[in-house]
């Protein structure tokens, strides 16, 4: 693979504020390149890869290129490509600021629900065949469970998306198994949500502990009785980050 080819990516780089998440521009998002998208339309299918807290554009453009490796590695052929979001927020670096820095990644994370929810309807209506896959690491998770809310809203996009995977997921483990949400997740997927959880996740861990994510999906799966859709799977990865998330998928799609 060359590296020196720009990453295909959906952006809305600069649509919030880093410090407290509020919308700075309405846009619904840009594509870069151009030409990679347009050979994308009437293709059998893609993935998008989504990224997770603390990553500048240079960050997500690394996970997409993690998650191509792997997924090439494990067989499969078809084009992988990011979206790219505001989650670099102001001072996640410092432990001080850590709670703060979590609500605004979450609050930009939840408004990209409309952003990459828009592309996706944007893109079927003039490819309507091929099948679009969603694959997100941390607070990643958060921007698809926000995508598919925003995509619930009418009903022609039933099973609009393929495919759901959460690596090390931020979002509560009452989720697939709730009235509002685990009903979108059965509707608005067509085939499957694989949760990939892991108890020993450090990041998961603390986040819980100290109450900034109240029992997260990532950790120990989902609670109650989910929805038939989600599936879930136990991995040992070294620890939180996505390179090691990578590294214990075995399976794709």
């Amino acid at each position: 693979m060359n590296d020196l080819k720009p990453v295909a990516r959906i952006s809305t780089r600069g649509y919030y504020d880093l410090s407290d998440g509020n919308t700075l521009k309405n846009n619904s998002y840009y594509t870069y390149p151009k030409n990679d998208f347009k050979k994308l339309v009437n293709s059998k299918e893609f993935t998008i890869m989504i990224h997770g807290l603390r990553n500048d554009n240079a960050g997500a453009v690394a996970k997409v290129v993690l998650a191509k490796n792997r997924l090439h590695k494990l067989g499969y052929d078809q084009p992988v490509i990011g979206f790219s979001y505001d989650s670099n927020v102001t001072g996640a670096h410092l432990m001080k600021n850590a709670k703060h820095a979590l609500a605004v990644g979450q609050k930009i994370a939840k408004k990209n629900g409309r952003n990459l929810g828009k592309f996706i309807e944007d893109f079927k209506t003039t490819s309507p065949k091929t099948k679009i896959r969603l694959m997100g690491h941390s607070l990643g998770s958060q921007v698809i469970l926000s995508t598919l809310e925003f995509l619930a809203k009418k009903k022609e996009n039933s099973g609009i998306v393929e495919s759901a995977y959460f690596f090390g997921a931020s979002i509560t483990e009452d989720v697939p198994s709730s009235k509002k949400y685990g009903k979108i997740l059965q509707t608005v997927v067509n085939t499957k949500i694989l949760n990939h959880y892991a108890p020993k996740d450090e990041v998961l861990n603390w986040a819980n502990n100290e109450k900034y994510v109240k029992g997260p999906l990532g950790l120990n799966g989902s609670t109650g009785k989910p929805v038939s859709k989600y599936y879930q799977k136990l991995v040992k990865p070294k620890n939180h980050r996505f390179v090691s998330y990578s590294e214990v998928l075995n399976s794709y799609p």
